[in-house]
């Protein structure tokens, strides 16, 4: 495979760039009800089901990373759990169309046998269905991989981007690889999709949260880059890229939003007061887009900004 040749930029050198581009932006908070006092973000864009706007979200303490994902559905602009519908214990629900199925995914946490309030590892697991109410689980990724994403390709293939740490990926590195079947999807086809590189200099991180098939072909990909400060502070943007699947040629990342783009308010800790998670992008049409993410692990909100995909299908 041959890839594009790229200067790999940090996340300060993207930021300089993003600050230097001025664009107009609409900013919404959602509001949710039904879920006590608990929080809910890192949400999913909406999508249309059976005559209603969904979305998911993640449902937790302020005080605790043990989490539900929920569906919602919208009332007079709250959102409210879906009746009769199952939740999930997972964290960071993402969502996706392949031949007609919903596939839902999410990552559970597994704690430590001696104490049960440590998480140690956690495994995305994969659900598939053609109704909300009868999803059922078809795979799980390999420990401690997060961001493994899936899209139905222009001629009905299953491209799939992975997120491997460690010896393989460091802090977190792309993966991609292409599949015929769902039933392919194994532990295995995860660990063996082949590097993106060129994207993340060692000390930071990044990975998928949304793949877009494009008109020409192409995948554009939603996703974050993030980075530690000196005082070990997380910093959290949302990004894009577009790939060629047949040979993985990819664009340079740009960073389409960050935590600056929304009002000031609460966070779960103060390490990640600088963090916003890509859920979900929406296009419009009319060369804008809404994006929505989850804002310092605490609320969640939609962006309205330029479309970020429409240079890549020129």
């Amino acid at each position: 495979m041959t890839r594009k040749a790229a200067q790999v930029e940090t996340c300060k050198q993207l930021l300089d760039t993003f600050y230097a581009n001025p664009r107009i932006t609409k900013v919404e908070k959602l509001t949710f009800s039904g879920v006590g006092n608990r929080d809910v973000y890192n949400i999913t864009a909406p999508f249309q089901y059976d005559g209603e706007e969904v979305l998911l979200g993640r449902v937790e303490e302020r005080d605790s990373e043990f989490s539900q994902v929920f569906f919602f559905t919208c009332d007079n602009q709250v959102w409210s759990p879906r009746m009769h519908t199952h939740t999930y214990n997972l964290q960071d629900p993402c969502t996706t169309i392949i031949k007609g199925e919903l596939i839902v995914g999410g990552v559970e946490v597994f704690t430590a046998a001696d104490n049960p309030g440590k998480i140690v590892s956690w495994v995305t697991q994969f659900y598939r269905g053609f109704q909300i109410d009868s999803l059922c689980h078809f795979s799980s990724g390999p420990g401690t991989m997060k961001d493994i994403r899936l899209i139905e390709l222009m001629d009905g293939r299953i491209g799939i981007f992975t997120r491997p740490q460690g010896a393989k990926g460091g802090r977190g590195q792309i993966g991609f690889t292409i599949i015929d079947s769902l039933d392919e999807l194994d532990e295995q086809t995860f660990i063996d999709a082949e590097m993106l590189g060129n994207q993340f200099v060692p000390e930071e991180w990044g990975g998928a949260n949304e793949a877009h098939l494009l008109s020409n072909g192409h995948v554009g990909v939603l996703g974050h880059i993030a980075c530690f400060d000196l005082s070990g502070n997380k910093h959290y943007y949302s990004m894009v890229f577009s790939i060629d699947p047949e040979t993985c040629e990819k664009t340079p990342l740009k960073i389409i939003a960050a935590r600056s783009d929304f009002p000031i308010g609460p966070g779960k800790r103060p390490d990640l007061e600088d963090v916003i998670f890509s859920g979900g992008l929406i296009r419009s049409g009319h060369g804008r887009a809404v994006l929505s993410v989850g804002v310092s692990d605490a609320e969640a909100y939609q962006i309205e900004i330029p479309d970020p995909f429409v240079e890549y299908e020129s």
